[in-house]
């Protein structure tokens, strides 16, 4: 598509989230007349007076061409909806982000990826199975796909850099905001050689509550399946396997101490249908993947 600070501007408007700005996209072809039409012609597509009015707002104080290139100086890159690289399973969900934004360098943005999530409160036990899992699914040729969050996220990050493997982090935040502030020095690790850290989110959004069940339908759109290793029963992370039963892909479950409230998510899980699993390789042989194929370069 032509165009794209046009779209990157208009992507920065609040209220205009993926399901309206692509109505938008698909009405005028073109982002720049998207940009430049009328008000009357934004509200026939049946978007609220008040988002309307914000665009109004927004096209008097925002320079397209400026935005793009000062999004571009502070080493952001982006993908769109309309490039042919853009992820195909992400692609497949009900409402796939028009536009990501990432630091790093991904390969093959279809290689096979499966999200590992859980607790921010991890266990000396969540640690050692994200760990143990983690390592396993790295080796079968797996890209990692988490939120950066404390606990079993940033652990799972963590191991496939360790295990010089490939990681996407998806955030709840903009590229120049990343939260929580301690795992800054991981993102960094991980852009280096390691997968990207990504968002939907413009670069200087703040993390806000209301972030993070869409930073989550990414994670699991991303995904062939979603892998729960330790979590309280209102874990962030049982809306992400929710989101991918939503999106037709495999959730896995680690049962864990039955003492350990961190265990009741995962048992949930799998009273609601997740597969139990006891080791990686059943993982594997769930998803027809042999340990030491190599699928990051596309």
């Amino acid at each position: 598509m032509k165009n794209i600070p046009y779209l990157l501007a208009l992507h920065s408007i609040d209220g205009l989230g993926p399901i309206r700005l692509k109505a938008i996209l698909d009405y005028f072809k073109d982002p720049k007349l998207a940009w430049e039409a009328q008000s009357y012609q934004i509200r026939k597509l049946g978007i609220p007076q008040n988002v309307v009015e914000l665009f109004l707002e927004t096209r008097k104080k925002l320079e397209p061409e400026s935005y793009a290139k000062s999004i571009k100086e502070s080493g952001i890159k982006w993908i769109t909806i309309f490039d042919e690289n853009y992820p195909k399973l992400l692609k497949q969900i009900y409402d796939p982000p028009v536009v990501l934004y990432y630091k790093g360098e991904v390969q093959n943005w279809d290689a096979p990826s499966i999200a590992v999530v859980g607790s921010r409160k991890m266990t000396g036990y969540g640690r050692v199975i994200t760990q143990q899992f983690t390592r396993e699914l790295v080796s079968a040729g797996l890209t990692i796909v988490s939120g950066l969050a404390k606990g079993v996220d940033a652990q799972s990050h963590l191991t496939a850099v360790r295990e010089n493997g490939q990681t996407l982090a998806v955030l709840g935040s903009g590229l120049n905001q990343i939260y929580p502030v301690e795992n800054r020095q991981l993102a960094q690790e991980i852009t280096r050689g390691h997968g990207a850290v990504l968002s939907e989110f413009t670069p200087e959004q703040i993390s806000s509550p209301g972030n993070f069940p869409s930073r989550n339908r990414i994670i699991a759109g991303l995904s062939l399946a979603v892998l729960v290793t330790e979590a309280a029963a209102d874990s962030g992370s049982l809306i992400t396997a929710r989101l991918a039963v939503e999106a037709g892909r495999e959730v896995f479950a680690v049962p864990g101490p039955i003492a350990s409230t961190l265990s009741k998510g995962p048992i949930d899980l799998i009273n609601m249908g997740a597969r139990a699993v006891f080791d990686p390789q059943e993982i594997l042989d769930e998803l027809g993947i042999k340990s030491g194929d190599n699928y990051c370069k596309g």
